[in-house]
């Protein structure tokens, strides 16, 4: 635990010593929630009753979500940038334990996720969202959120070490992340989409942490009309985040023992 944290503090260390790093990470996510929420917010209709039908208000949970599986990618370029410059070559000979360089890169960049989501509620909030139903519950799914992109950290972290280039990990960290963020419920009511794609859309992770996050979050008249049961989703999406770190960790760390030898 204290080789961890010493891996994940140099980590963080040198997020915030890159500005470009910081720019990056913050830019993104918050250029969605403004695009979307003023390009588009006017044309999608979410379903809700009137009072709660504010685009912002189905859109602010969802881009958390989106923001936490892009940000993931961030683990795989940096261990691929670490294991090109030789750092986790440095790491190996030191008398530190090989988990720590995994779990202080995954924990690094659930700190680095907590600092965007917190600027992204600030943005959302002078936007004009609320969170309706009261500071803990926002807070919930705010916890929510952020153990799914650590969740997302170990898949990025098994795709980075497998390609081994911080431009095929970028590639490859991509790939699976834009079909599934887009067929999802974090922009649209998955009730808009062809039934082939709703079917799909509606069992996968990203719309089920999605629509916990926003029943913690919009009006709690809406979900019924929204047909969200906010226990139910918890559940679901605890259970989802268990199953992904519980596949995606020991393959992390299989891959990281083949790439150092």
């Amino acid at each position: 635990m204290t080789h961890t944290a010493v891996i994940t503090k140099r980590n963080v260390l040198r997020f915030i010593r890159i500005p470009q790093l910081l720019l990056f990470s913050t830019v993104q996510p918050v250029m969605f929630l403004l695009l979307f929420n003023y390009v588009f917010g006017g044309a999608i209709t979410t379903g809700t009753p009137a009072g709660s039908d504010q685009y912002i208000n189905w859109l602010m949970p969802g881009i958390l979500v989106q923001s936490a599986a892009f940000g993931a990618t961030a683990t795989a370029l940096g261990l691929t940038e670490d294991l090109g410059a030789g750092v986790i070559d440095r790491f190996r000979s030191l008398p530190i334990a090989r988990s720590a360089v995994l779990g202080g890169r995954t924990l690094a960049d659930l700190v680095r996720n907590t600092f965007v989501f917190s600027l992204m509620l600030v943005v959302g909030y002078l936007m004009g969202w609320r969170f309706e139903q009261g500071f803990w519950k926002m807070a919930l799914g705010f916890g929510v959120a952020l153990l799914f992109g650590y969740s997302f950290s170990w898949v990025m972290a098994a795709i980075g070490l497998a390609v081994k280039t911080p431009e095929a990990a970028q590639a490859a960290g991509f790939l699976p992340i834009f079909p599934l963020v887009f067929a999802s419920s974090i922009f649209v009511p998955t009730s808009s989409m062809p039934d082939w794609l709703q079917t799909f859309a509606e069992v996968q992770p990203i719309t089920i942490v999605a629509n916990t996050v926003r029943s913690l979050m919009i009006p709690e008249e809406a979900l019924g009309f929204l047909g969200l049961d906010q226990g139910t989703l918890i559940l679901q999406s605890l259970a989802w985040i268990a199953v992904i770190i519980a596949v995606f960790a020991p393959l992390s760390v299989r891959q990281y023992k083949k790439a150092v030898g």
